[in-house]
């Protein structure tokens, strides 16, 4: 005779509504938790390269000072 379920049409009940409803919340939390830490990343790699500027900065001053107290010492 067939299966009995399929002479029946689907109907969306509330439970799964709210499950439909949750699953699509959940999935735009997760998009903006990503787009989150992508921001995040992309912050700490600016701030890293400004860490790494300012180390070769001190560095560069200390040897400019190292190779001028060199050239004063030696006429």
């Amino acid at each position: 005779m067939g299966d009995p379920q399929s002479k029946y049409e689907a109907f969306a009940c509330a439970p799964g509504l709210k499950l439909d409803a949750h699953e699509r919340l959940s999935a735009l939390q997760f998009d903006a938790l990503a787009n989150r830490l992508d921001r995040l990343e992309m912050m700490l790699e600016r701030q890293e390269r400004r860490l790494w500027v300012a180390v070769y900065g001190v560095v560069a001053v200390v040897l400019a000072q190292a190779f001028q107290s060199i050239a004063q010492a030696v006429p």
